[in-house]
């Protein structure tokens, strides 16, 4: 260790004690593996403030002596935005994780970034009411990182993506200052939105330390449905009947390939098949209510009844208890799980219009199948928001490295698919470092100029997660 380091890492000792401060290559490790396998991360070292005044006192260190910072939460990320370089400093907010504030009349929480997604939940649950932000990495991910990538999850048709639930923010700038924009008000129109600067930035405008949260009434009733439909064009209508007819009770509108459910159901042992023959597509459906009459299983029952007079849909099995309801669920979560056993991934996390949704995927599926013969596509998403994960597993008969020598050629084959039907390479996973170039592939000069202006007025020194987000400055 050269004796420049060494003053570095004794400094931000000082700050934060010396057990804050993991060195040991052990300790580590959990911090530079990247989820997906397809980053590298070094570090000088790992910092865990405890809270926003350790945290800001060490930005201001880190600035004095320009080294560069990488927030990091769970660490769950999939884009790369919490890799790091071996010049820079980890800052995790584990220890950053109390909840500071519940108010059940005023439907608020406010909440350190370290929060887990899944304690935010029950936090929220224990005083009756609901945070219905939800995403298969709940368990570990941090509530800082779900606002920086600005997450969505499977409750987005009703309730918006994270950067709809937040009131308020608290974040440490780039040379230190804490800007505290921490209300409550749901009206407040006293100049820019600065708070939507920081959400989805990934931590390259500043590191945000907390946030005051939107509670809901807790849903007292719900309603589950599992639904095979003969097309994705069906599908699409029946959310568009979805949406009149149950007057926005639906929370979840999920869209699953059958060979997604055939992969679940021979990779993962608990879930099980609800209909006695396969089908081309199913939608999982949610509806909620928070009334004392509970009547959202009549609704989704008649709605149902009208579906299949309309012929929309093929077959349905509408839950009759919880246990069925999560057994549905986890059908649908085993989806992401049931990969790991198919080999090799190349993924993609896109959004187009929703008429668009049809055109797109079996655009998709034949232009990849023709790249590479044989690939399987695992494709399913939230029909709701247009956002679809179009999966591709390596053939069979393929090794896994030649399968990724083709990962830049298809994504950038399915990215200009989805730019043609006016959509989004970037639905709810962010940039970070993977997806750089394509910010520079399809966003507009002036709409990069602009990113790159606001982040030289509030980290002209670049050193809040540099490389990320940003195509590199020609």
């Amino acid at each position: 260790m050269s004796s420049s380091t060494s003053h570095f890492i004794e400094g931000i000792e000082n700050i934060l004690g010396k057990k804050n401060v993991l060195l040991d290559q052990e300790k580590l490790h959990h911090h530079l593996v990247e989820r997906r396998g397809r980053f590298n991360s070094e570090t000088l070292c790992v910092a865990l403030p405890s809270c926003v005044e350790e945290l800001s006192e060490l930005v201001r260190f880190c600035q004095t002596h320009s080294l560069p910072i990488v927030p990091q939460g769970g660490n769950t990320g999939v884009c790369g935005g919490a890799v790091s370089k071996l010049d820079s400093v980890i800052v995790n907010t584990k220890r950053m994780n109390r909840i500071r504030n519940i108010d059940p009349s005023g439907y608020t929480i406010e909440a350190e970034a370290g929060v887990i997604l899944a304690d935010l939940q029950v936090a929220a649950n224990e005083c009756g009411r609901y945070f219905p932000l939800s995403l298969g990495a709940q368990g570990s991910c941090h509530i800082g990182g779900n606002l920086a990538t600005n997450a969505g999850g499977v409750n987005v048709l009703r309730y918006g993506n994270a950067r709809d639930l937040v009131l308020g923010i608290e974040a440490v700038l780039a040379n230190g200052e804490i800007w505290n924009g921490l209300n409550t008000l749901r009206k407040n129109n006293t100049g820019y939105d600065l708070k939507n600067l920081f959400i989805g930035a990934e931590g390259t405008l500043g590191i945000i330390s907390a946030a005051v949260f939107k509670l809901f009434p807790a849903p007292i009733h719900q309603s589950t449905a599992l639904i095979a439909v003969e097309s994705i064009k069906k599908a699409v209508e029946l959310f568009s009947k979805t949406r009149q007819e149950t007057s926005d009770f639906a929370s979840s509108f999920e869209l699953m390939s059958r060979y997604c459910i055939d992969s679940a159901l021979r990779n993962i042992p608990e879930c099980k098949d609800f209909f006695e023959q396969p089908y081309p597509w199913y939608v999982l459906l949610e509806l909620g209510d928070s009334t004392s009459d509970g009547f959202c299983q009549q609704l989704n029952e008649r709605f149902l009844e009208q579906a299949f007079t309309d012929e929309l849909i093929l077959d349905a099995v509408l839950a009759a208890s919880s246990t069925q309801a999560q057994q549905m669920w986890r059908l649908r979560e085993a989806i992401v799980e049931t990969q790991l056993y198919e080999g090799a991934s190349i993924k993609s996390d896109v959004s187009v219009p929703l008429l668009a949704i049809e055109p797109f995927i079996e655009t998709a599926q034949n232009k990849v199948q023709s790249m590479i013969p044989g690939v399987r596509c695992f494709v399913y998403g939230h029909v709701g928001d247009g956002n679809i994960h179009f999966n591709m597993s390596q053939p069979e008969d393929t090794n896994s490295e030649a399968f990724f020598e083709k990962w830049w050629e298809v994504t950038d084959a399915i990215h200009s698919i989805t730019d043609e039907l006016n959509g989004s390479f970037s639905a709810e996973h962010g940039i970070g470092l993977l997806k750089t170039r394509d910010m520079a592939r399809y966003k507009p000069p002036v709409e990069i100029k602009l990113m790159q202006s606001i982040k030289s007025a509030l980290d002209p020194n670049n050193i809040l997660n540099p490389g990320k987000v940003l195509p590199p400055v020609e």
